[in-house]
């Protein structure tokens, strides 16, 4: 489905589907904006209210974390919402004439 880590290839390489009609757009970064957020200050403020260490500590932690949940959900979340889009037939709004 992909030709390398974000980009949608133009054709499937199993079953030969055209994918030309795949536009996920921002809608993944924006889920995993929500999630990874949701997970990472979660994961913050825990550390702060049970250990309470140094500001550094945080830094070491949080920004590993958020790289790892952020690039580890980008890609599965835009092959849900390509295949969101082929089972609801989703495109392009038009004009009717």
């Amino acid at each position: 489905m992909f030709k390398n880590f974000l980009d949608i290839a133009p054709r499937c390489e199993v079953c030969d589907l055209d994918l030309s009609f795949a536009d996920a757009g921002d809608g993944p970064a924006i889920f995993v904006m929500m999630f990874a957020g949701f997970i990472v200050v979660g994961a913050a403020l825990y550390v702060e209210l049970v250990y309470e260490p140094a500001w550094w500590v945080h830094a070491v932690i949080s920004l590993p974390l958020t790289l790892i949940v952020c690039l580890g959900m980008l890609r599965p979340l835009k092959g849900v919402l390509v295949a969101l889009q082929f089972q609801n037939k989703a495109e392009q709004g038009r004009l009717e004439k």
